[in-house]
């Protein structure tokens, strides 16, 4: 279903074309097992804290997805989740803690929260921003 266009009404969803991809609800729907994401999200935050002196920061950038996913493993929540709960505002910040190779922490931020307010939602329905009329 990647790149489909879904509309107001989700009886597109219903469409017999699309019935495969329900029958392995804990695989997203490309095919790439969570675990599989998780691993990948590992390694970039590995390559990012060796790149990075101790005591300073680095910043890695992914979709909601892979930082989601990788948030719900450090948690030992299971990985299978319903996207529409998933705490990934606009520009939200993810942050990972290490005391050496040691995970001490993790912190959600959204620190563009009142932009919401003013931005253009591009799925009519799906968030609480307005609607783009393409103006």
């Amino acid at each position: 279903m990647r790149g489909q266009k879904i509309h107001r009404s989700s009886l597109t969803l219903a469409h017999p074309q699309y019935w495969p991809l329900y029958v392995a609800p804990w695989l997203p729907s490309w095919g790439e097992h969570y675990r599989d994401i998780v691993q990948r999200m590992f390694r970039a935050v590995a390559h990012a804290r060796a790149l990075t002196p101790p005591g300073r920061e680095s910043l890695v950038v992914s979709h909601q997805l892979p930082i989601w996913t990788l948030r719900r493993f450090v948690e030992g929540k299971s990985l299978v989740h319903d996207p529409r709960k998933r705490e990934c505002a606009l520009a939200s910040v993810t942050s990972f803690y290490f005391d050496n190779a040691t995970l001490i922490g993790m912190e959600y931020a959204s620190p563009a929260e009142s932009l919401v307010a003013e931005a253009r939602d591009v799925t009519p329905g799906r968030s609480s921003a307005a609607v783009n009329t393409g103006r």
